[in-house]
């Protein structure tokens, strides 16, 4: 199956959520590449980028479940390289 390279950006303004995101993201472990996670504690908000390297309905699939969780945004970028690996 073909895989893409792609970003999922977060942005976490409802802090009970981290559990549920934390267990998505676990979930997908295979296909992450790398992760970053930024506290703005001044708006008491989060922003966490995840780096991936899955197939294009994997990744639109786990940005959907994150984007559904209340107080959770999230937009996803993909990269134009498709591999078959």
């Amino acid at each position: 199956m073909d895989k893409r390279v792609a970003v999922i950006s977060i942005i976490v303004e409802n802090n009970e959520m981290i559990e549920k995101i934390n267990s998505l993201l676990h979930e997908h472990s295979e296909y992450i590449i790398g992760r970053t996670g930024i506290p703005y504690r001044k708006l008491n908000i989060n922003i966490i980028t995840i780096a991936l390297d899955a197939p294009q309905n994997i990744i639109a699939a786990l940005s959907g479940k994150l984007g559904n969780l209340p107080g959770i945004s999230t937009k996803t970028a993909y990269s134009s390289v498709i591999s078959n690996d």
